[in-house]
């Protein structure tokens, strides 16, 4: 059973359509609960690795969810110079955000209008960032979420990767050259496969770049997820570890591939 723990605010989980007006549950909020305690196991160690003063990044954040949750389940309790960073191109999300956040008294929140890219050299933004978050941050957001995290040098990474369609679109156009190269081809020989090896691929090519900027890099499922195709979970901590065979398997699958072009976004 997913109850409500301890000190958790009523008003946020109201807000959060988890608790109905009445402070009561149904079938679909038990769900919602479990899928967010679901990845907060995931997030909560990272955090208490962390300690004290940790400033997270949360990019294509929406209305939040993710980072009003774990305020309220761990920042809210740490008295320090904690702070979260909402990151939103979609401006009365970013209003909203900010009137909830006043409402709850979170005061170690901010949100931040502005893309991805634009955050990287962005001064509202601390040069040290311990942690870097993106769930389903759609079109280059994941990419840009990575390169985010990889030029502040982030502790960690947790992604929830939304695939972008640029991989498959190149494997699209240069099909015809590939074809009579190797038997594999037929991975991405038909469209529906074209686009389904696409998305795959995307995440196999993104592990190996983190991988190859020293990051030791887990892959799980989101389990309870069943609403969405997007399931896949991506761990990658700051390990400094050996750089030079990710980096040669990476530049590998590119040129075993016909993705050559794609080089300088992965190897980044």
């Amino acid at each position: 059973m997913h109850e409500i723990r301890p000190n958790q605010s009523v008003e946020l989980l109201k807000e959060l359509h988890i608790l109905t007006r009445d402070g009561k549950m149904n079938q679909d909020s038990r769900r919602k609960l479990k899928q967010i305690y679901h990845l907060y196991q995931f997030i909560e160690p990272l955090l208490q690795e962390v300690g004290r003063d940790i400033a997270l990044v949360d990019h294509g954040a929406g209305k939040s969810y993710l980072g009003f949750i774990l305020y309220d389940l761990f920042f809210k309790a740490l008295n320090d110079k904690s702070h979260i960073y909402g990151i939103e191109t979609r401006e009365e999300l970013v209003v909203k955000s900010r009137e909830l956040a006043g409402r709850l008294g979170f005061a170690g929140m901010s949100f931040l209008n502005l893309s991805v890219a634009e955050s990287i050299t962005s001064s509202q933004l601390p040069e040290k960032i311990d942690i870097v978050t993106a769930l389903h941050a759609c079109n280059t957001a994941t990419d840009d979420a990575i390169r985010f995290a990889l030029e502040k040098r982030a502790k960690f990474i947790v992604l929830v990767p939304c695939c972008q369609a640029e991989v498959a679109a190149v494997l699209r156009k240069n099909k015809g050259k590939a074809l009579g190269k190797s038997a594999l081809t037929e991975l991405w020989r038909h469209p529906i496969h074209t686009r389904e090896f696409g998305s795959h691929l995307t995440n196999v090519l993104r592990c190996l770049q983190l991988e190859a900027h020293g990051y030791q890099v887990a892959v799980t499922e989101l389990v309870g997820w069943e609403h969405s195709m997007k399931n896949e979970l991506i761990v990658a901590g700051d390990k400094n570890l050996p750089r030079r065979r990710p980096a040669e398997r990476l530049n590998e699958v590119l040129e075993s591939l016909g993705l050559e072009e794609m080089r300088e976004r992965f190897f980044y």
